[in-house]
């Protein structure tokens, strides 16, 4: 069924990463697409790739940690005039390293990318959802998101950090019509940043030990049909052969 509105998406990089995939899904659903990212290159390659599939995209390069670039974000946003279905807050930076070794300023990045982005994100759009009385709000979490392990002890503090936020928001605002769901990616997503970093470790796990970022999609998209009167806001997704 054919969507009437706009999604948007942070976190857009490679086309085989998750931000992009789930900004194909919402677009092919016929919904219009923000996509956002740092790198123009990238967001203009997934535009085209939306575009030509028949699909509609506004590339729009931000840093979220920065409020003056969250405030030009929204304001395309808004210029455009449509209902703001669903958005995913897709940020996913990670440094790995050992507690004595982490610097202030890796944990603060890791902070502000992961979770203080956030917090600037979902203040527009929830203001906008609130008016709304509707909308789907992701916060895509990891692992860290509910232990934490070394070396990802920084990392695990900003996504623990986001899952609280994400609490919050949904309590908040839930009564409001805005369904807000964080996501745990407990596994590794079988996409191109895996496979450049460790090809060893994504050939050992094989196509059935790892998450497929289609897969990962069309979970977002049933969240978001889901009926008001029964609602998720927090689940867990690892492929079928992950320990856990």
């Amino acid at each position: 069924m054919t969507q009437a509105g706009s999604a948007i998406v942070v976190g857009v990089g490679p086309e085989q990463g998750l931000g992009a995939t789930l900004a194909r899904c919402f677009a092919e659903k016929g919904l219009h697409v923000f996509i956002v990212g740092r790198t123009d290159e990238k967001l203009q390659h997934i535009s085209q790739l939306i575009q030509q599939a028949g699909g509609q995209a506004t590339p729009v390069v931000a840093d979220v940690t920065l409020e003056q670039d969250i405030s030009q974000l929204f304001a395309t946003i808004r210029s455009r005039g449509d209902m703001i279905q669903v958005a995913a807050y897709n940020v996913d930076s990670n440094i790995p390293a050992p507690f004595l070794q982490t610097e202030i300023k890796t944990f603060t990045t890791l902070w502000q990318q992961n979770c203080l982005g956030a917090f600037l994100f979902a203040k527009e759009l929830i203001a906008i959802m609130q008016a709304q009385q509707q909308g789907t709000l992701f916060f895509t979490g990891a692992t860290g998101s509910l232990r934490a392990k070394p070396p990802f002890t920084a990392f695990a503090s900003a996504k623990a950090g986001l899952r609280a936020l994400a609490q919050g928001l949904a309590r908040e605002f839930s009564p409001h019509g805005v369904h807000v769901v964080h996501t745990v990616i407990d596994g590794v997503i079988d996409g191109e940043r895996a496979r450049r970093q460790f090809p060893d470790y994504v050939k050992t796990k094989g196509q059935d030990g790892l998450l497929q970022l289609e897969a990962i999609a069309q979970t977002y998209w049933a969240i978001h049909q889901q009926p008001r009167s029964a609602w998720t806001h927090e689940l867990d997704l690892r492929p079928f052969k992950e320990s856990f």
